[in-house]
Parts: C-alpha cells; structure tokens; sequence
C-alpha cells in the first residue's frame, strides 16, 4: 500500500517539471476558469468523464479545485451507473477516508478519516443538514462530494472528519427519458425512470422527474427459513424557473418509503470466530422498520449585477418510523450454547427538521488584491418524539420460533419529546494576492439552544446552550497553471447533548471542540482530464462522547494523523479511472477507558480504484480493486478483522439508433467471493461482539436502459 506517497511525488515532480515552461504563458486558475469550465462542460455531455471540476458544497461559491484549500473529492454520476449503485454505501466505497459501521436498523452508519458521522449533522442535501436514520437514496444525485475536515465554518454543528454532500439532479433543457430494470441472481429488482426536460416554449421553465421501485433480496435468513427482503419506492421532481434576467427560483420534492425486517447483524466471539452461521439472523421474523421520508426545498437565486447574488434555499424534511424491535441480546449461556433474549417493544419515531441558509457573495478589488467574498447564516430547527411500549423478555435457544407478542405502541402511556435549534453567521474571503499566492481567511459565530424532555424539562432547558466561535484560515501557492500547494487550519463544534443518570440527576457535558492542521497539494494533468491530489493531516477532537450499551461517557482526547491520495480522471483515450488511499494512525489519549487504543472500524491502511477502459464508442470494461486494512470490531481493540481485497468487474454495451440508445451492462460483485466484515456497531456483552455486518458474496447483476 505505497500508493499513496508515490501517487504525491509523482504528481509533483511532474508538474513542478512543467512549472516554468506553464507559469508564465498560462493565466492564474481564477481567470482561466472560465475557458477551462466551458471546455470541461462540452467533453462532460459525452458522459464519459470521472473529473469534477469543483464541489459547491466546500466553499459556497463557484470556486474551482485548484482554488479551494481543503481536500474534497467528488463521486459523478457515471461512477454510480457503472456500478449500479443503490446505497450510499456502495457510493462512497470509491473514497478510501470513508469506512463502514454498523448497518442495523435499515440504515449506514460511516467514519470519514476516522471520525464517525453523526445521523443529525454528518449528511447533507444541496448544502442542508438531513435527518440520516435510513437508507439514503443516490438515485436522485448528479455527485456526491465527500468535504473532509472541519467545516463548521459554512455549517456550524459539524464532525471533525468532514460531511457528505449530496448534489440532486438538475431539469434539463433538452427533453430526455431513461427508462430502465436491473437485477441479480437473488432475485433482486430495481426499476426507475428518469424524465427531464423544458415545459414550457420557451425553456423558461423545465422540470424533472424520478421514480424508483426496488425489491432486493438478501442471502440471510431467519428462524422460519424466510429470506430477508427490502421494499423501496422513491420519487422526486424538481421544478426550475427563470425570472427574467435577475433570478432563478427552483422547487423540489423527494418521498422515500422503506420497508423492511430487521437484521441486526451477525456475532463474534473475543477470539473472532463466528457464533452460528453466517446467515443466521437472531432477529425475530416478525420485527420490522417502515421508513417513511418526505423533502421538500426551495431555492432563488437573485443576480444583483454582474459581480454579485445572493442565494436563499431552505429545507424541511419530515421522517416517521415505526420500529417493531425483538432487540437479541446475548447472555452467559450463548458462547456455551449458542442462547440468547429478544427483549421486544414497538416504537413510532417522528423526526421534523427546517433548515435554511442565506448567502450574499460577489468579487472586488480592493488594496491591490481580488477578493471573492462570501457572507451568510444558516440556522436548523429540529423536533423529535417517540412513543413506546415494551414486553416480556423472550428465551431463545438456536432454532426456536419466537412467538410476536402483539405490542402496539398506541398504547404507550406517554410521548418523549426533543427539539434543538442553531443559529450561525459567517464571513468567508477569498484573496488572490498574484498568480502565485492566495489567501483565505473566515470565521462563525454559533448559538445552539436544546430543550429536554418531559419531566426533566425545567431542570434540562437552557443547560445545553452553546456558544462557539469557530475560524478557518489558508494560504494557498500556484507554482503553475495547472497546480496548487495548500496549507489550512480549521476547527469545528459540536454540541452534546445532557446525561440524565438512572438516579434522575444530571450531568452537564461540554461541546466536543476538534482542530485540524492540513497541506496538500492538487494537479490538473492530461489538458485537464486528470486530477491528481494529496494531502496530510493531523486532527485532534476533545471532550469525545462515546456511548455503549445506553451508557455515555465523555472524556478524553481523538488524535488522527494521515496522509491521503486520490486520481480521477481520464488517464488517455480509452482509459478512465477513481482511485484513493489512505494511511491513518488514530487512537484515544486521555481517556479514562480507551488509552491507547484506537476507534473500532478504522483501518489503519486503506484504497480503492474503479477503471473503465473503452473497447470502441460502445463496449467497454470495468475493473474495481477495494481494499481495507486489519480493523479492531470495538473501541476497546477486543476482537481484530482480518483485512480484505474485494474485486468487483463489469461490461457494457450500447445500442443506438435514431430515437433510442439501448444501454446493456453485466457486472460481478465480489468476483471471488472473498468472505469480509463490512462493518460492527462496536459494542462488546458477556465476551460476544454483536451487530457484526458481512459484506456481500459474490453477486451478479444485469441492467438494462433505454434513452429517449
């Protein structure tokens, strides 16, 4: 795993090697962007290229990679076609900084450089917050841009590993239909189509339309022999309106429904061999999760003149959940003999959250120097309630059929209550000093407010208030055109939320307060097909929380050291290709319970690379290498995995004619059928390491598409 300082020196010996020929016969990267985007705009409508030229969600504002002092990658579009990605898991596999936990509940969990990502603040959509306790759809998305390291600057409540940015698709002018059904040999389906297009003469106003439905199969079965089987439908429209030469106003909807039995995962003992089979769920068949998700958002844009605009968009997300759980725990007895407990109980979740964002930003000159200024607030609003009712502890020795014990929880005698809101304000400029040098410089301002619950409401309100100033600084060096070196300090807040304790006190907790220190570097090679970038890291989180089997502790200190690499790009005429690794040293210092030790589902070595090479103009293969490094399944580094390579290969076929471009494509996931863990929820009970996720066998997939 060398790739990653090899990947850095080469990038920049050989564009240092081209500095003096480039630096003074090629204009700096602000004023060639507009050249360079409109190049980059025709050769993308082949649909053939994996380089994205910038990520809105790092910096707010059109600023291209070169120009932006933080380490950001960018999923496209064709990368989650080739591989007929469904999940957001199967997306961000192509990002060696992101790694996998647990999958229970019908929902992923990531760590992102080794910090997990939080459901409420880790995941976002067109720049706003989501509410992520479910399978997130990537059907809608033209990219996904992973934005790594602090960025409470532009959102405030942030996670020192980084977010994820989800870019939805956009109307098109052109009228288009894709229409099309994948499967594989489980019998999985998945059918979807895809309509864009002006309505009206003019093109003044064009919209968008997308419907999925998919049925997928799993090779895990319960106590009754039935297979586990996941019901989705999806469906999202955007509507996209000029308002004559001084705005555009777009409005969009999205409404997922997710249904599916539980499957908590399988378990290991402290020796790391597998309790029972790999296909056994412990989970009851008659435990579920119905997901039921509504987005609705709203963004103008007004063009002041010709150097400035402002942006409001706003979000509200809506998500109910009935959880009917038959919770499997481990006992003294289940090393010995393979028994356990269901301690059921039925639960309804609703989850409502509004997010908005107001941004003013425009370029001047101003003391000799060009200044691209972004001024902004944001704030989020977020209300939840559950309502719950519990039963009787089951027995269940391996095989056993346990009963439903007929919980409903309209009968719970009470309704748990949260909300929270935050407010930020910032400043963000950009400063080109010359062609070489470049400087930015930015700050936020943060108001975090948290209500409690119930009874403890007058005790708790106001308690969780918090304030916090967060700034983010860099310096940015164009040795040529085509280059940049990149240094930046950042930091980020995140909020935590009070302890009651059993004996109904309660702990006040502190923030938990990250740093990072960053330089990297990022090379436009191949007349700009290729982006070649890399970067080395030290972050450090204080005040961690951490919570284990409904106990929360916080103390201590996170330190996480790295280094990164990444290719994207067109390397020549028939070769295309996604690469990254990393090499990460993380561990606990300070900490009551976890000196030493280092977070569960974090490699310490890591890579992935996806290739496509072009047979003709229609035939062409795929070739996908995903690795990761020896990982510890807890915090407590009890049980070790075994490292991993899955391979993954594809081809495709296109069929065209004067109205209609067939699109055929046969992929093999896991070609040789490697056995790996994809991820645990990192708890550890009576010696037993629970909710352990396997990744897939080997699968095959076909899909076919048609465009109109």
């Amino acid at each position: 795993m060398k790739l990653a300082p090899t990947t850095i020196c080469s990038a920049v010996a050989l564009a240092l090697s081209a500095s003096p020929l480039y630096a003074s016969e090629q204009p700096h990267p602000s004023t060639a962007a507009t050249s360079t985007d409109e190049t980059m705009t025709v050769h993308a409508q082949s649909f053939d290229d994996y380089k994205v030229d910038s990520a809105n969600g790092a910096m707010r504002t059109d600023t291209t990679m070169l120009e932006t002092p933080q380490s950001v990658s960018v999923i496209p579009e064709i990368v989650l076609d080739e591989q007929l990605a469904t999940t957001l898991g199967e997306a961000l596999q192509n990002d060696a900084s992101v790694s996998a936990g647990t999958q229970k509940w019908n929902r992923e969990v990531f760590y992102l450089r080794g910090f997990e990502l939080s459901s409420t603040n880790g995941y976002m959509r067109n720049g706003h917050s989501l509410f992520t306790h479910y399978m997130l759809p990537i059907e809608t998305l033209e990219r996904i841009e992973v934005i790594k390291g602090p960025s409470s600057l532009l959102y405030g409540n942030a996670a020192p590993g980084g977010l994820i940015n989800m870019v939805s698709k956009k109307p098109t002018y052109n009228s288009m239909v894709n229409v099309g059904t994948d499967f594989d040999d489980l019998g999985s389906t998945r059918y979807h189509i895809d309509a864009s297009g002006k309505l009206n003469e003019s093109g003044s106003i064009r919209g968008r339309t997308v419907l999925v439905k998919q049925d997928s199969v799993e090779n895990r079965t319960y106590s009754t022999r039935q297979e586990r089987e996941r019901d989705r439908f999806l469906g999202y429209g955007v509507v996209e309106a000029d308002l004559s030469d001084w705005g555009l106003l777009s409005v969009n909807y999205e409404k997922t429904q997710d249904n599916a039995p539980l499957d908590s995962g399988s378990w290991l003992d402290t020796s790391g061999n597998r309790i029972g089979n790999r296909e056994t769920i412990r989970d009851a068949h008659w435990s579920f999760i119905h997901n039921d998700v509504e987005n609705i958002g709203a963004d103008l844009t007004v063009y002041i003149n010709n150097d400035w605009e402002a942006k409001l968009s706003y979000n509200s997300q809506e998500m109910t959940r009935h959880r009917y759980d038959s919770s499997p725990k481990t006992t003294d007895q289940t090393i010995i003999d393979g028994s356990y407990t269901l301690d059921p109980f039925d639960r309804h979740d609703t989850w409502k959250t509004q997010a908005f964002h107001l941004d003013l930003h425009g370029d001047f000159t101003a003391l000799n120097a060009d200044h691209k200024v972004l001024f902004g607030t944001n704030g989020q609003f977020y209300d939840y309630e559950q309502r719950r009712v519990s039963g009787s502890t089951i027995n269940v020795n391996p095989g056993d059929i346990p009963t439903n014990p007929g919980l409903d929880y309209n009968q719970a005698t009470s309704t748990y209550t949260d909300n929270n809101h935050f407010y930020g304000f910032y400043a963000q400029d950009l400063i080109t000093l010359n062609d070489q040098w470049q400087v930015l410089l930015g700050g936020r301002y943060d108001m975090y407010f948290a209500d409690g619950a119930n009874a403890q409401d007058d005790v708790i309100k106001g308690a969780n208030d918090s304030q916090s100033f967060s700034p983010k600084a860099g310096v940015i060096f164009h040795p040529s055109y085509n280059g940049s070196i990149y240094a930046n300090y950042s930091e980020s807040f995140t909020p935590v939320s009070n302890v009651v304790n059993d004996d109904n006190s309660i702990t006040e907790r502190k923030p938990e307060k990250s740093r990072q220190y960053e330089m990297g570097t990022k090379w436009e090679l191949m007349d700009n097909r290729l982006l070649l970038t890399g970067a080395v890291f030290d972050i450090e989180k204080e005040n961690i929380s951490i919570t284990e089997n409904g106990i929360t502790t916080q103390n201590g200190i996170q330190r996480h050291q790295g280094v990164e690499a990444g290719a994207q790009g067109q390397l020549s005429e028939k070769w295309f290709v996604m690469a990254s690794s990393m090499f990460l040293d993380a561990n606990f210092d300070k900490h009551d319970e976890y000196q030493d030790k280092r977070p569960a589902n974090v490699p310490e070595w890591s890579g992935s690379a996806w290739a496509r090479y072009s047979l003709t103009e229609k035939t062409a293969l795929n070739l996908g290498v995903f690795y990761e490094g020896e990982r510890w399944a807890d915090n407590a580094n009890t049980v070790k995995l075994d490292g991993y390579t899955r391979v993954d290969t594809g081809a495709s076929h296109k069929i065209s004619s004067d109205y209609v471009t067939w699109d055929f494509r046969f992929n093999i996931e896991n070609l040789f059928d490697t056995e790996y863990v994809a991820g645990t929820g990192g708890s550890v009970s009576h010696d037993v390491v629970s909710d352990v996720h396997y990744g897939n066998e080997r699968r095959f997939k076909l899909s076919v598409n048609a465009t109109f």
